[in-house]
């Protein structure tokens, strides 16, 4: 924002006097570039509870000396590698010594049968091709064997640091990958190598290193370190790998530069024992998978000239444009960041965590426990079985972040939250979260990062993001919300306040694409959800609001306007080739009435037409959700034309459209009439508060059947059902009930629905917390 040639690139105008101007179509059609922001620095304040995270961020942000940098970074490489290069030193077939670039360690096992030892790489790994065969053969006695198998090998030690002895899984050198003025070479360990790797066993390490005991966490169980004996961080390096880590850290001490230590703490996983080696016929990995602690069988120790050499290269390439007085940077829990002052922000972007994917504090272990600074783990918002932290803990630590980032944000202005997470249950949580704080959701969008992740590539996890964009209402609603609620007008209100902030015209690849966001369910989610965090009553039912919408706001493509942006999408409407409509999947009664609402408003149809297209859709029904037969869905929710009176205009609409031989005909018509007859069409919002009430009333008669049931858990019932009741039961102030059949529920329905999670959770706040 502060770079006019970055803001002319974005395709923005830039004025003499900073004024940045955007093109906009004004109401004759004409585009003119008009003036809505000014050329400078935007400050930020950047927090995380990770120091590893705040460091990162210091460095991004701090200008850095490049020349300075790259001369401290050579002139330590340089003493270490005079210091430690002995450890690297192989010899070639001719004599010549050659330095290491990595050396290949593989797991030693026993076999099973005759006892003798069996070197994994040796007898796993196809000699040709590099594949690692999941059945193999005994070098010993020829029996077939696989991994699991196998008995590991063990090898005992006095650990120095905890002054005791300790056994490790043993490992052993088989490949030995170096260079000779620029040509690589490949071996297998020599004597002479044998003989470096037994100096450096007895060589004692006298720079200080972290021996910090492993913490608790899903990770130790998952990853299943600690099956190998790694008990501490010190336990997760080779010998070698250590000494010179330590080496490199101890000369960071007299270091002028916080980016040479931010170099040489980049390179923290790399040293590792989770550096895996894998191979194929045409290429090597070494490499860490991010997001996991695994420990493999066939691991890659680095040399620091290997490793660092190259990155140190992109690094001094890499433009930094940090200034001073740009960034405030601050490293403390988003629950409680009290010394920010109310409404001071002017738009949030968090990158929040995402319940279970990763877990921050052991995964950054190894970084911080160089930093000499770990997390405080007590406020970090995970899910955790090794910790016992549940997606309740979640919730609670977001929900309060959440109401800290919207005291300190200025009325009016928005937050964008990037999430992911597989998992609906957690998005529902924080979505919750959002909106117990007081936040309006606006739009929810993905964004494809590419890259997968370790988790992504190995688990099949959603690979997109999402992105919400949300906002806090201005302080003139809440203003007029206080003497308006509970009124039809504090509704209306609310609802054009809120399309005011919605995206106008989104259009992708020539097509438009429709802002669920603007739909008419989806206003009425909004518009509940609104009164009842402020604790007010809802006015009105779905059907007198869908109504009122009709009523009151010029309707696009299903979605609502207001008069003015109105005229807006019908001049951008004309520049895309289609509509892209959402993809629906039928879960439940109400995405079942969402598809076929879709699909009738498209074509009216008869059952017998309908039926085998639904059938196709109920693959994904949830398996607590008592699935109706169609008919019910489409007597409860849609008209069906009897031949009686005119037909319907929306049946009329697409007869005259698709049949040549029906258009012009007047709508009493008898072959029209014929034609139209049994077609089920959707109401008329103005003509379906009748159909709304008489759903409303058999979806109540089945919750006070839930409610009077015996059982304490419902294993399959109508969620339509009990989301009515919930919301009946709020209405009236009967938390009792809401409660009592909230927790017939299985746990997992309450925490994956938003709006039964908001009805119990308003229920639990106002009940103290009671049943």
């Amino acid at each position: 924002c502060g770079d006019k040639n970055v803001v002319t690139e974005l395709g923005y105008q830039v004025k003499p006097d900073g004024a940045i101007l955007q093109e906009e179509t004004g109401e004759d059609g004409k585009k003119t570039w008009v003036a809505f922001s000014k050329l400078g620095m935007r400050r930020a304040v950047l927090n995380d509870l990770s120091p590893a995270a705040t460091f990162i961020a210091y460095n991004y942000n701090t200008p850095v000396d490049v020349a300075s940098f790259e001369k401290e970074a050579k002139r330590i490489l340089k003493e270490v590698e005079e210091e430690c290069g002995w450890m690297y030193e192989t010899k070639h077939s001719d004599g010549r010594t050659g330095n290491i670039n990595y050396t290949v360690w593989s797991e030693v096992f026993n076999c099973p049968h005759c006892g003798k030892e069996v070197v994994y790489f040796d007898a796993a790994v196809e000699e040709e091709t590099f594949a690692v065969m999941k059945d193999f053969i005994c070098p010993h006695c020829t029996v077939e064997l696989d991994k699991k198998s196998m008995q590991r090998q063990w090898q005992s030690y006095f650990d120095v640091p905890r002054n005791e002895t300790h056994r490790l899984v043993r490992y052993a050198p088989v490949l030995i990958n170096y260079q000779i003025a620029g040509s690589r070479y490949e071996k297998k360990p020599d004597e002479f190598d044998l003989k470096i790797v037994k100096r450096i066993e007895e060589t004692p390490i006298n720079d200080w290193f972290p021996a910090f005991e492993m913490p608790e966490g899903e990770r130790k169980g998952k990853d299943g370190y600690h099956l190998k004996g790694i008990t501490h961080l010190h336990h997760f390096y080779f010998r070698r790998a250590m000494m010179v880590y330590a080496r490199l850290w101890d000369k960071l001490n007299a270091c002028s530069s916080q980016f040479v230590r931010f170099f040489v703490q980049g390179n923290g996983l790399t040293v590792t024992k989770m550096n895996r080696y894998r191979r194929t016929a045409f290429s090597q990995v070494n490499q860490y998978m991010s997001g996991t602690l695994f420990v493999g069988s066939l691991l890659s120790e680095v040399s620091p000239a290997y490793s660092m050499t190259n990155k140190l290269k992109r690094l001094i390439k890499l433009s930094l444009p940090g200034a001073y007085g740009q960034t405030a940077i601050t490293c403390q829990s988003t629950t409680n960041i009290i010394s920010l002052p109310e409404k001071r922000l002017d738009y949030i972007f968090i990158d929040p965590p995402f319940g279970n994917n990763l877990h921050y504090s052991e995964l950054n272990f190894f970084w911080e426990a160089w930093l000499k600074l770990l997390t405080q783990r007590e406020p970090e918002a995970v899910m955790d079985k090794g910790r016992s932290r549940t997606l309740h803990d979640y919730q609670v630590l977001m929900s309060a972040a959440f109401q800290e980032l919207y005291r300190v944000l200025k009325s009016g202005r928005w937050i964008t939250i990037e999430f992911h997470n597989s998992s609906n249950s957690v998005w529902v949580a924080i979505q919750e979260a959002l909106e117990q704080a007081g936040f309006v959701v606006a739009d929810v969008r993905t964004l494809d990062k590419q890259q997968e992740t370790y988790k992504q590539s190995i688990q099949k996890l959603v690979k997109q993001d999402l992105v919400i964009s949300a906002y806090k209402p201005n302080g003139g609603l809440e203003d007029r919300f206080k003497l308006e609620a509970g009124t039809e007008e504090g509704v209306w209100d609310f609802v054009r306040t809120h399309l005011k902030q919605l995206p106008v015209f989104v259009a992708k690849e020539g097509q438009l694409e429709v802002v669920p966001e603007r739909m008419n369910y989806l206003l009425f989610d909004r518009m509940i959800a609104f009164h009842v965090r402020r604790g007010v009553m809802v006015p009105m039912n779905s059907s007198d609001f869908y109504a009122g919408l009709e009523q009151r706001f010029s309707v696009r493509e299903e979605m609502y306007f207001l008069t003015d942006q109105a005229i807006e999408f019908d001049k951008k409407r004309i520049t895309v080739t289609g509509v892209k409509q959402i993809s629906l999947f039928v879960t439940d009664e109400a995405s079942a009435i969402q598809w076929l609402r879709q699909s009738i408003k498209e074509k009216p149809q008869a059952t017998s037409d309908i039926n085998p297209q639904f059938m196709k859709q109920l693959g994904a029904y949830s398996k607590n959700e008592q699935m109706l037969e169609l008919s019910i869905l489409l007597e409860q929710n849609f008209l069906c034309y009897d031949g009686k009176n005119l037909v319907p205009e929306q049946i009329h609409a697409y007869l005259s459209t698709n049949w040549k031989e029906l258009r012009n005909l007047p709508k009493d018509d008898p072959e029209l009439v014929a034609k139209a007859r049994d077609r089920w069409y959707v109401p008329d919002p103005n003509k379906a508060g009748d159909l709304e009430k008489l759903r409303e009333r058999s979806l109540l008669k089945e919750f006070e059947e839930y409610r009077n049931s015996s059982q304490k858990r419902l294993k399959v019932f109508r969620l339509e059902a009990v989301r009515a009741g919930f919301k009946k039961a709020w209405q009236e102030r009967d938390y009792a009930t809401l409660i009592t059949v909230a927790r017939k529920i299985p746990e997992n329905v309450l925490q994956e629905d938003p709006k039964l999670l908001m009805w119990y959770d308003q229920a639990l706040t106002r009940t103290g917390g009671e049943s």
